[in-house]
């Protein structure tokens, strides 16, 4: 097996560091597309003899099928710039490229996030498996956001984990929500869904329960009551926004309408 690890990256000098040293060693190819980044992003890939290409971001999805298509070989690991691969799961891959089954086209890999500092084992982030080492001519990338990989083959769970070192803080976890709700604000409109004043006042409770409770956040202390609160939030944004999108297009098709009567 030889192997190409891609990283999609925007503006991350202060962590793409540890995930380039957590795959120099089981890398053949370290691909790093990046979206025009204003730091150092870049250079620091440069001593890792990363190769690099610049693209426009236009959402998740497509900046990682970019960098699955530029992939120089057969297998991908896809790695976040604020994720690393775990010594155990370098074993496993090294294990791997030695004598790779024929009858494997993708492998599940166990996600486990630190935030706030402390690593998160409920609040439904753990067990995390996520399809990230994967052939690469068997495989695309779907979704705006929360994009996931379409695999067309059989898959298997790899020994190890990916650590994800998500939000840096609070803030940059609002931030982002914020920024993630206005997409997902326009994807709730492009499908047209209905009684979006009664989702924005009962689904945020409900993802409250189900991400404290249900999902067992208590257990998770502090990290876990912020994780279920902000989760919440985040669920109520999209859909105010999606309502203002909707207002601010019937309000712009009345004015035209009226314009030319």
């Amino acid at each position: 097996m030889k192997l190409s690890v891609t990283i999609i990256t925007y503006n991350e000098e202060d962590r793409i560091e540890d995930a380039l040293k957590s795959v120099r060693d089981i890398a053949d190819e370290i691909l790093v597309v990046d979206s025009y980044s204003t730091d150092n992003t870049t250079g620091i890939a440069g001593t890792y003899n990363a190769r690099i290409l610049f693209n426009h971001f236009d959402n998740y999805g497509s900046q990682k099928n970019y960098a699955l298509i530029n992939a120089q070989y057969e297998w991908v690991l896809n790695l976040d710039a604020d994720e690393r691969v775990s010594p155990e799961l370098a074993t496993s891959i090294e294990r791997l490229k030695k004598s790779t089954p024929e009858d494997i086209d993708g492998y599940l890999i166990t996600r486990k996030t630190n935030y706030l500092g402390r690593w998160i084992m409920h609040s439904g982030w753990y067990p995390d498996r996520k399809l990230r080492l994967f052939k690469k001519n068997k495989s695309s990338w779907s979704g705006r956001i929360h994009e996931r990989l379409v695999l067309n083959g059989r898959l298997d769970l790899l020994d190890g984990e990916i650590l994800h070192y998500t939000y840096r803080d609070m803030n940059d976890h609002i931030q982002r929500l914020n920024r993630y709700s206005y997409m997902q604000a326009q994807d709730i409109v492009a499908k047209n869904k209905k009684s979006l004043y009664l989702r924005a006042l009962i689904l945020p409770p409900i993802t409250f329960i189900r991400f404290y409770f249900w999902k067992l956040g208590i257990l998770d202390g502090f990290p876990g009551l912020v994780i279920a609160l902000v989760s919440s939030w985040g669920t109520a944004m999209k859909y105010l926004k999606a309502i203002a999108i909707k207002r601010a297009t019937a309000l712009n098709n009345n004015l035209f309408t009226n314009s030319r009567n």
